[in-house]
C-alpha cells in the first residue's frame, strides 16, 4: 500500500523536478521524529500522514513555526485542520464504511465482522464505523495484529468458528483480506469477503469470486496530489481543496469495472 503511495509521489516529485525524500515509521512517536529530522534539514515542504494526531500534530506546527508548508495525506481528515496543515488528500474513511455497509446490506448479508489490523488509528475505526451506519443487520469487529499475518488469519478463522452467524466480513487492508480468504477456507465457512483498499493480488480474487468487492482510495493519487501540491503552492501559492479535503475516494471496485482497474494495478499504481 505504502509503495503504491511512494509511486505516486515519486512521479509528481519527477514531473515538478524537485528533490524528494522519503521516510517512514510505524510508531507514531517516531513518525514526529521524522518530521523534526525534516525541519532541521531545512526541506521545502513535507507531505505527512496524521493516524495519530495527537503524537504527530505537534511536529506539525514545528514545522509551519519554521516556515515550512505542510499537507496532510491519507490519515487525519477530521484532524489536519486544527494540526495547520494546508490541504488534505485522501478518503473520507467514513463515507467510505458507509459505502461498504450499504453495499454488503443490499446484498442480503445478516452478520458483519468488520477486522481492525492496527488498534487506535483514526482511519481504521471510521471505516469500522462508517459500516456499522449503513448495515441493516447484526455488526460486530474484532482486533488483529496487522504486523503478525499468520496470527491474523488464525484470529479470524477462531472468530468464525465461534460464531458461524457470520456471514459476511469486511477486512481495512489488501493483506488481511488475502489472510482473510484463507482464514475462511480453515474455518469452513461460507462468509463472504469485502475489503478495504487493493494491490496487485486482490483482482483475480474479485475475477474468482473469492472477495465480493474492494473500496479503492486510490493511493497513487495520494502521494502524487501532496508533492504536486507542494510545488504549487512554493511556485504559484495555490492551495489546492480550498480549505476542504480533496478525496481521492472511496471508489469500489467489483467484477463490472475490474477489467480496467486490474491492468492498473498490475503494474503496481493502484
Amino acid at each position: 500500500f505504502w509503495d503504491i503511495i511512494r509511486k505516486g509521489a515519486e512521479a509528481a516529485a519527477a514531473k515538478d523536478n524537485v528533490e524528494f525524500k522519503y521516510s517512514s515509521d510505524p510508531d507514531s512517536g517516531k513518525q514526529a521524529t521524522l518530521i523534526q529530522s525534516a525541519i532541521d534539514s531545512k526541506v521545502d515542504g513535507i507531505a505527512v500522514t496524521l493516524p495519530d494526531p495527537p503524537a504527530i500534530a505537534p511536529a506539525v506546527q514545528k514545522a509551519i513555526d519554521a516556515g515550512i508548508p505542510v499537507v496532510a495525506f491519507n490519515a487525519g481528515i477530521g484532524q489536519y485542520r486544527e494540526s495547520g496543515a494546508m490541504s488534505y488528500f485522501g478518503s473520507d474513511e467514513s463515507l467510505a464504511g458507509e459505502t461498504g455497509g450499504k453495499r454488503a446490506a443490499e446484498e442480503g448479508f445478516k452478520n458483519v465482522l468488520c477486522v481492525i489490523q492496527f488498534q487506535g488509528q483514526v482511519q481504521l475505526e471510521a471505516r469500522c464505523d462508517g459500516v456499522k451506519k449503513t448495515f441493516t443487520g447484526k455488526w460486530q469487529k474484532i482486533y488483529v495484529n496487522g504486523s503478525d499475518l499468520p496470527s491474523v488469519k488464525s484470529t479470524i478463522a477462531a472468530k468464525l468458528k465461534q460464531d458461524k452467524a457470520i456471514d459476511f466480513i469486511v477486512t481495512l487492508g489488501a493483506p488481511i483480506a488475502l489472510n482473510a480468504i484463507d482464514a475462511i477456507k480453515e474455518a469452513g465457512s461460507s462468509a463472504k469477503l469485502g475489503t478495504f483498499d487493493f494491490n496487485p493480488q486482490i483482482p483475480p480474487k474479485i475475477t474468482s469470486g473469492e472477495l465480493q468487492w474492494a473500496i479503492d482510495q486510490q493511493p497513487y493519487l495520494q502521494g502524487y496530489l501532496s508533492i504536486d501540491s507542494l510545488w504549487l503552492y512554493k511556485t504559484n501559492g495555490n492551495v489546492l481543496g480550498g480549505g476542504l479535503p480533496t478525496l481521492t475516494g472511496p471508489f469500489l471496485v467489483d467484477k463490472s469495472n475490474i477489467d480496467i482497474v486490474g491492468k492498473f494495478a498490475e503494474a503496481g499504481t493502484r
